[in-house]
């Protein structure tokens, strides 16, 4: 049931309570990304009373946001690929979804957005869960 919870909370941080402003601006400047973060924290109120699990649930949203993370853990990720389907390094530049240029724009879009709920949603399971 703290599962359910948990996801729950970071559907409605994330996409209820993000307001358009935050989301454009986040990535740029920090009082956006902050903003977000700690609206994003509330609906984790009456899951956790943990003062820790809280501040790492709002402190890693803000930097994960903000340095758009799940574009470097989907760039890295795809480097692991067999030989056949990686880049010569010098085409290896990380793009804004962490997807070669010939990728279908709304396809990588999408896929970067999924790894990015997941990072999410591992680290709030393991601070609800452990702190």
């Amino acid at each position: 049931m703290i599962g359910l919870g948990i996801l729950l909370a970071h559907l409605a941080g994330d996409y209820l309570l993000q307001s358009h402003w935050m989301a454009n601006e986040k990535t740029k400047r920090w009082w956006p990304a902050w903003a977000h973060a700690l609206t994003y924290g509330l609906p984790f109120l009456p899951i956790t009373q943990s003062p820790a699990a809280l501040a790492v649930i709002v402190v890693t949203h803000a930097v994960i946001d903000h340095y758009r993370l799940a574009r470097h853990v989907v760039w890295a990720k795809n480097l692991l690929a067999p030989k056949a389907y990686r880049r010569p390094w010098s085409e290896w530049e990380c793009s804004a979804t962490g997807y070669p240029s010939d990728t279908p724009p709304w396809l990588a879009v999408w896929l970067m957005i999924i790894a990015d709920n997941a990072i999410h949603l591992l680290i709030n399971t393991a601070a609800v869960q452990w702190l």
